[in-house]
């Protein structure tokens, strides 16, 4: 077992909506610390998000999340020189985490034909999470198929 423990940073929330949940998309979509840049990206998409869903945008937003956090992911875990991928219920802090990576990592898997900016990607991939289909949620499901055809090693389980 490991000696130290790790002290956890707390996300300062973000100014419009006072949300650690939405810096923390914005922390993730920021690319060479042009954090203003990813602001006004991420606030478009709320925005459009809210106006779409006739929601306000951190409902909307967390409703989004909510249905991409997976419940179970496998880990691997040795026994006896053979690895074992055994399912694991996933952690609150993971799970919102991982949501929000995938989330990011769909949007700009998005065409540039069809969506122009960054904001649209990322609007596009939210709406789609919401009526249950897209990137983000396709992960989620292999995270849970992975999960459920690994069943049989839940023993392993520490």
């Amino acid at each position: 077992m490991r000696t130290k423990s790790i002290t956890l940073r707390q996300t300062v929330p973000d100014p419009k909506f006072n949300s650690t949940l939405v810096a923390k998309l914005i922390n993730r979509c920021m690319k060479s610390g042009k954090k203003s840049v990813a602001q006004k990206q991420i606030y478009q998409a709320l925005d459009m998000l809210a106006e779409q869903t006739k929601k306000p945008a951190i409902t909307a937003y967390e409703e989004v999340l909510r249905a991409i956090t997976p419940e179970m992911e496998v880990r691997s875990r040795r026994v006896g020189g053979a690895a074992y991928q055994v399912p694991m219920p996933v952690q609150l802090r993971r799970g919102s985490s991982l949501a929000v990576r995938w989330l990011v990592l769909e949007a700009n898997k998005r065409s540039s034909k069809e969506h122009h900016t960054f904001a649209d990607k990322l609007l596009a991939e939210m709406l789609d999470a919401l009526s249950n289909h897209g990137g983000a949620i396709e992960r989620k499901q292999t995270s849970h198929r992975m999960a459920d055809s690994n069943k049989a090693f839940a023993h392993f389980r520490w």
